[in-house]
C-alpha cells in the first residue's frame, strides 16, 4: 500500500539503501558473525575463552572510547578484533596479522549472496529511466551480490564521510551526480537513517516500511517521508 504525505517533485536520479531494503541482511549477518567465530576458534585458540557477548562489549567499548569508528563499519570491525587478540595474550604482530585474516573472512562471508531476481530485474527497469546509485551505512561488496550492472556507483561512510543520517553521503551523491539535492529521490527502510537523512540533505524521500521481511514501526517524530510504501515492487508502479 502507498501512502503520499508531500507531493513529490521532479526528481532525476534515484538512491536506495540496500541492507534491509534491497533485501533481508539478519540472516546474512548471523552466518558471517558465526563463520568468524569459528574461523577465531580454529586459527587463534585463546578466543576459545571469550563468546561473542564478550566481543560484542568490547566493540562497545571502543565506540565509545573512539567514536570516529561509528562511521567506519570496517575499521571498527578490524580494532575489535586487533584489541580482542591482544587482550587475550597475542603479540601485537600476530594480533595484527589475525585481525586482518578476520576482517577478510568476514568481509567474504558478509557478501556471500546475491540479491533476488525480482529486486535486479525491478532495478533495471527503474533503471532505464533514471540513474540509480546505493547509499548504505554497511560495508557490503555490491559487485559480489550482483548490484554493479544496476547501479551507477554505491557509497559508502569511512575516510571523513559520515554515515546516515549525517548528509555526507546523500551531498556527496548529488555533487557526482551533478543535480541539486532536491532533485534525488532516496529510498530506505530506516527511518531515522534514511528518511530524516534524505529530508536533512533537501532530498526526497521513499521509505519502506516494513523493512524487508519485517514488522511494520510506527513513525517517529521527525520530518515525515514524501511517501511510504509496504513493498519494494510497489515502486515500479509508483514510479511509473
Amino acid at each position: 500500500m502507498v501512502h503520499s504525505y508531500i507531493r513529490t517533485r521532479d526528481f532525476r536520479a534515484i538512491s536506495f539503501d540496500l541492507d534491509d531494503t534491497l533485501y533481508d541482511n539478519r540472516p546474512v549477518l548471523k552466518r558471517a558473525e558465526a563463520s568468524l567465530m569459528a574461523f577465531l576458534y580454529r586459527e587463534y585458540g585463546k578466543t576459545c575463552r571469550w563468546e561473542r557477548t564478550d566481543w560484542i562489549a568490547l566493540k562497545t567499548s571502543l565506540l565509545h572510547k573512539y567514536p570516529e569508528l561509528i562511521h567506519d563499519t570496517t575499521a571498527a570491525r578490524f580494532v575489535m578484533l586487533e584489541q580482542g587478540l591482544l587482550i587475550l595474550g597475542y603479540s601485537r604482530a600476530d594480533a595484527e596479522t589475525g585481525a586482518q585474516r578476520g576482517l577478510d573472512h568476514f568481509l567474504k562471508d558478509r557478501s556471500d549472496f546475491t540479491v533476488s531476481t525480482s529486486i535486479i530485474t525491478m532495478l533495471e527497469e527503474l533503471g532505464s529511466r533514471y540513474p540509480l546509485i546505493g547509499l548504505t551505512n554497511g560495508n557490503v561488496d555490491a559487485a559480489k551480490i550482483g548490484l554493479d550492472s544496476v547501479f551507477q556507483f554505491v557509497l559508502h561512510p569511512g575516510d571523513g564521510t559520515r554515515k546516515k543520517p549525517y548528509p555526507d553521503m546523500f551531498y556527496t551523491a548529488c555533487r557526482r551526480l551533478n543535480i541539486a539535492h532536491q532533485t534525488l529521490l532516496h529510498v530506505g527502510d530506516s527511518y531515522l537513517n534514511d528518511i530524516q537523512g534524505a529530508r536533512m540533505a533537501g532530498c526526497q524521500s521513499v521509505w519502506l516500511n516494513p523493512a524487508y521481511d519485517r514488522t511494520r514501526v510506527d513513525k517517529g517524530a521527525g520530518m515525515l517521508p514524501h511517501i511510504e510504501i509496504d513493498d519494494i515492487s510497489e515502486l515500479s508502479v509508483l514510479l511509473s
